[in-house]
């Protein structure tokens, strides 16, 4: 079976962030099911990304059809040469830009707003769309106006290569302070100044409360202004973007992982801390409550709430203990090999409709 992935999408974890961890586990597995990726990605590199994007698309045109290659073209990347090649194409939306876009403001909810364009021309003309949860395809259909039903299929994480990792980098938690964690790239909608007014809140209720931030991004500034002039240099921790092994010796450290988003299409990050055995505080907003069925859940916006769930974890050591269990037994259901398995039926289903001899049968 071969595959033709095309993605404009930076192709390293600080950069790509979700989107490259849910490529890369994918095409890793399919390789290990014997089959044959191609990656298709930019060769010219612009300081803007959104012209990358669109220069990388409109040179696709110029490539060769593939008629025994299935095309994959993840977001909007693709949507010039769907419908277009002879090959079956499948539009794998990771975030619906439509949707994440209502959280930015000015020339990069301008550009998002583009993007936006031509990842509904793109999910219009594939021959099978998929979303990486039910709050994903819903919002394809209403903002994009499909007539079709996508295919939810959930992110994968590579449980064994994950576990060996926090394995091989074994870090106590602290023994006298608790350590709330989180992870992410610093977007408006992932709140992160609500989880510092929620540290602000919780200075005086949890001796040695530590927040300790993994990541960078545009709100860096915005967040650091915030961070002083509430005066948490003694609580909050900036640990900037990690490799695999420090990431993983910070999932060992923590108490609790905390991440505030109002807006996810499915949340990676999640299945980390459910891998690293570790009690979920987060909004309850868009995807997150499809993925973290175990978990404190809270109103979004609402740094009280958010706080006062963080001190109940702090207060109820056998909660934290049963909710991290009942996560490691979930994520299981996202293991990358099981994920695969689903795309692989999935595709197979929907380009047998199609053209029944074009893939063989999986195993």
């Amino acid at each position: 079976m071969r595959f033709r992935f095309l993605t404009s999408t930076p192709l390293d974890f600080v950069r790509g962030s979700g989107t490259f961890a849910g490529i890369a586990t994918l095409a890793k597995f399919l390789k290990k099911r014997g089959a044959e990726i191609e990656l298709v990605k930019p060769a010219i590199k612009f300081p803007i990304y959104t012209i990358e994007r669109l220069i990388f698309n409109q040179r696709l045109r110029l490539r060769t059809a593939d008629s025994d290659a299935i095309t994959v073209g993840f977001d909007m990347d693709g949507y010039t040469v769907a419908g277009a090649w002879r090959s079956f194409h499948v539009a794998s939306i990771k975030g619906v830009v439509a949707d994440e876009m209502r959280f930015e403001r000015g020339l990069t909810r301008a550009t998002m707003r583009l993007q936006a364009r031509c990842e509904k021309i793109h999910v219009q003309r594939a021959d099978l769309v998929i979303a990486p949860s039910n709050y994903s395809a819903q919002r394809m259909q209403e903002l994009y106006g499909i007539n079709h039903e996508p295919v939810v299929i959930p992110e994968g994480i590579d449980l064994s290569e994950w576990q060996h990792s926090l394995r091989r980098n074994p870090t106590p938690p602290a023994k006298n302070g608790f350590v709330v964690l989180t992870v992410c790239r610093f977007y408006p909608r992932k709140r992160l100044h609500i989880l510092l007014g929620a540290a602000n809140r919780l200075r005086s209720r949890i001796p040695g409360i530590e927040v300790r931030l993994v990541g960078d991004g545009p709100e860096a500034s915005r967040l650091r202004s915030i961070w002083h002039s509430l005066k948490l240099e003694g609580i909050v921790r900036w640990l900037g973007d990690l490799t695999s092994d420090e990431l993983a010796r910070e999932y060992n450290y923590c108490d609790v992982f905390c991440l505030p988003s109002v807006q996810e299409s499915f949340g990676i990050v999640f299945l980390e801390a459910m891998a690293s055995n570790k009690p979920i505080v987060a909004a309850r907003s868009a995807s997150v409550p499809e993925v973290v069925e175990h978990g404190v859940l809270v109103e979004p916006e609402n740094e009280e709430a958010l706080a006062d769930a963080i001190q109940r974890l702090y207060d109820d050591p056998a909660l934290r203990q049963s909710l991290a269990d009942e996560g490691l037994r979930r994520v299981c259901n996202f293991d990358a090999p099981r994920v695969v398995e689903s795309f692989l039926r999935e595709v197979e289903l929907a380009s047998g409709l199609r053209s029944p001899a074009r893939l063989p049968a999986v195993g």
